[in-house]
């Protein structure tokens, strides 16, 4: 049987992709920035000596990293309002699920940052008389940066990737619109290519740039 396309049927829909659009990037930033700080804060507390500050770290990380993203968007929203007694709106559960999880990567990323500048360099900010926040903030965290790009680039790519997940809680998001044109249209080939189509042309340019600047950083070495 041939299958006849028709994109064209799409036209009237384009608003409708657009909010998607803009809705996924919002989600893609918003929790970008949130990871960042949660993976911070977890990967310099991750430095630390205490065992009882690093064993709660390192359940967190690992929980988050070691359990599917779709899994926790569904316990977040359906389960922990059952333990907490409230209703945790869809928006909510999809920040608070998709911050904590790229967060736990990134904290990974800085403490592996950190940890990789070499020994010489603590031990001259020490004899420089650096405490150990301007030592980091002056010496280490420079150097490490510029180490934690590349990881931090490919990491954040992914991320925009996994906000297609958060369609399965009913957030507005580029799939989840494309799944309501689908039962308007009935057009699912149409739709998902279009759909597919959009994902490619926001994240292909990024990993260009993400490519070039490895390249920037080996030429540098």
């Amino acid at each position: 049987m041939h299958y006849h396309w028709d994109f064209f049927v799409l036209e009237r829909y384009i608003p409708l992709l657009w909010s998607g659009v803009l809705v996924t990037l919002a989600y893609t930033v918003g929790t970008v920035f949130l990871g960042l700080l949660i993976g911070l804060l977890v990967g310099l507390g991750r430095l630390s000596k205490s065992k009882l500050l690093n064993l709660p770290l390192i359940a967190y990380i690992e929980a988050f990293r070691c359990t599917p993203l779709l899994v926790q968007l569904i316990w977040f929203y359906y389960a922990l309002p059952v333990l907490l007694g409230i209703q945790i709106p869809a928006v909510a559960a999809a920040t608070m699920t998709l911050s904590l999880y790229t967060g736990a990567f990134y904290a990974e990323i800085f403490r592996g940052g950190i940890i990789s500048i070499e020994r010489g360099q603590w031990d001259a900010a020490r004899a420089l008389g650096l405490g150990p926040w301007p030592m980091m903030r002056r010496v280490i965290l420079p150097q490490a940066i510029r180490r934690m790009i590349p990881p931090f680039v490919n990491q954040s790519i992914t991320q925009l990737k996994n906000t297609s997940l958060v369609s399965v809680i009913a957030v507005p998001d580029l799939l989840y619109n494309g799944g309501l044109i689908t039962a308007d249209t009935y057009r699912p080939l149409e739709v998902y290519t279009v759909v597919a189509l959009v994902y490619f042309a926001m994240l292909f340019p990024s990993t260009l740039l993400a490519q070039a600047y490895e390249r920037r950083l080996a030429r540098g070495r």
